[in-house]
């Protein structure tokens, strides 16, 4: 009682537990968690307009929205979410049941009664719920990693633009869980990292390369460009889809469908374009319609995407809304209308955004598999374990002391959890662990039972023929401490280079490695070597 007493009074021991409970809370694991978490609800669909909403940005893990039951069913899974929908008869009714953290700790559940027409209608993307607060990167939780570079170097300014640019698109576009940041490499090379967890390849690479100029010409003439001059962008059902008078049709590689949205323009747009048809004669086509001479031709980065016909009443005329339609084609008129339905929600996207400064080039895509991520998260958890139990055995076999042994194994246990909590305490590191972390841990661990022998060995410093000799416990630390924080420095400033290096793709490595390593030599080594102290003070009296 005595040596346990020494030990929770000593500040270096207070300090050490209270921050491992502060972490402890900010990981919040709850094993039990139960329901499917909602990823993504997409824009006027059943469930947006029924008052679910996509996540916030910043919202950690454990109080995101949960779905815990869809008619009165349980959900514990996305395999049981999705079984319960595809067994859903169309127009039927879809009571769901959801659940939400509030600080961490209290429940706020809410009910949703909609309309159930089709699983594309009822826009829900959902995911397992998770255990804890730890944000997992795209390695381990699946989804799509894009990396661009300009093709000419850009200023802040524009760089700025261009994120929040990308930020809005995706926003858009419908997709969550969106990291977009700019990096550089050692050379000094500008390059936009864009990380999208649950969403594939196709969904985001072609989106985020355009650049996203729009223009509608009559003739040679520029009449519109998207942004600025388009005011308002339809994409409700009432007014965008798959058009209803040209609608699918068949061909010989497959099938055609067409879609439609209107839009309005603002003032000066419809006056110019107003100007232009003012120019123009009317003629008339085969069946005797009359049309002005010239079309409307829609331009997306220099390339045609569509020509609309203008109608002989619009010459000269002001008006502000006017329908953009395109196609999308298919093997069949189930892949044809997806394919259309993307298409003209990409085109939405741009008009709505504008257009980016530069043309950007992607230099690198990874689509990442969830199942795959979920196995090496598995694997790296059994490897830890081993390589816990091997330290232990290690350490046994050459102090054969479980009182030298049981602290060097806390003290191993306590870091991995103040390496995986910090970044959730300090927000602004916003480090998802990765498979790169992951290495950063194991090094930052490797480097702890390093420190933590060089105390041990130092503490038990000289021996005689008969028995151990032990030097002065200040004289012994101060040269402990003086070779860790040595080899402290020496790894900070290995690691630094590497935040940087390879489009900052490295960085999950570095920032764990400078975070366990900076915890132990400021928390857990102090703590360390009170406990030595204590626990072996008796044998220093001998």
């Amino acid at each position: 009682m005595a040596k346990l007493k020494k030990l929770l009074t000593n500040w270096k021991i207070i300090l050490y537990i209270f921050v491992f409970i502060i972490t402890l809370i900010a990981i919040n694991p709850r094993p039990w968690n139960s329901g499917v978490a909602i990823r993504n609800v997409a824009l006027n669909s059943t469930a947006y307009l029924n008052e679910l909403r996509s996540p916030g940005p910043a919202d950690m893990p454990m109080v995101r929205q949960r779905i815990v039951e869809l008619n009165n069913v349980k959900i514990n899974s996305v395999g049981e979410f999705e079984n319960v929908v595809e067994s859903l008869p169309i127009n039927s009714t879809l009571t769901v049941k959801t659940e939400k953290l509030k600080s961490g700790i209290f429940k706020d559940q809410n009910t949703y009664v909609m309309k159930f027409t089709s699983v594309q209608d009822l826009g829900l993307t959902v995911y397992d719920a998770p255990k804890n607060n730890i944000v997992l990167g795209l390695d381990l939780q699946g989804g799509t990693r894009v990396v661009l570079q300009p093709e000419k170097k850009v200023s802040v300014e524009d760089m700025g633009y261009i994120i929040d640019n990308m930020k809005n698109r995706i926003k858009v576009y419908g997709l969550s869980d969106v990291v977009v940041r700019d990096a550089k490499d050692l050379l000094g090379n500008q390059f936009i990292i864009v990380e999208v967890a649950g969403a594939n390849e196709e969904e985001v690479k072609d989106l985020l390369a355009r650049q996203g100029k729009f223009e509608a010409k009559v003739g040679n003439q520029t009449v519109f460009l998207g942004g600025k001059d388009i005011t308002y962008v339809c994409r409700t059902a009432d007014c965008s889809g798959i058009h209803p008078q040209y609608g699918c049709s068949a061909f010989a590689e497959g099938y055609s469908c067409q879609f439609y949205f209107a839009i309005s323009l603002d003032q000066g747009a419809a006056e110019r374009l107003a100007e232009e048809t003012d120019k123009l004669d009317i003629v008339y086509d085969e069946v005797g319609q009359a049309y002005l001479e010239k079309n409307i031709d829609l331009y997306l980065d220099d390339a045609l995407v569509d020509t609309l016909r203008i109608g002989s009443g619009l010459k000269g005329s002001v008006v502000t809304d006017i329908q953009i339609s395109g196609s999308g084609v298919g093997v069949d008129r189930r892949s044809a209308i997806a394919d259309s339905t993307n298409s003209m929600k990409k085109l939405q996207t741009v008009l709505i955004t504008g257009s980016l400064p530069v043309k950007l080039e992607i230099i690198k895509t990874d689509t990442l598999s969830p199942s795959l991520g979920k196995e090496f998260l598995r694997n790296a958890v059994l490897i830890g374990i081993l390589s816990e139990i091997a330290v232990t055995l290690i350490v046994l076999a050459r102090y054969r002391k479980i009182k030298i042994a049981l602290p060097i194994i806390t003290i191993i246990s306590s870091e991995i959890l103040l390496i995986l909590g910090l970044p959730i305490i300090f927000t602004f590191i916003k480090q998802p662990l990765d498979i790169a972390a992951i290495a950063g841990i194991i090094v930052a661990i490797g480097t702890g039972v390093d420190d933590q022998i060089i105390i041990t060995d130092e503490i038990l410093s000289g021996e005689s023929s008969d028995k151990k000799k032990y030097l002065a416990w200040s004289k012994r630390l101060k040269k402990a401490f003086f070779m860790v924080i040595a080899a402290y420095f020496a790894t900070i400033a290995a690691m630094f280079p590497l935040l940087f290096a390879g489009a900052e793709l490295l960085k999950g490595f570095a920032v764990t490695t400078i975070i366990g390593v900076t915890s132990g030599v400021l928390i857990t080594r102090p703590a360390f070597a009170v406990m030595m102290r204590v626990l072996l003070e008796d044998e220093d009296k001998k």
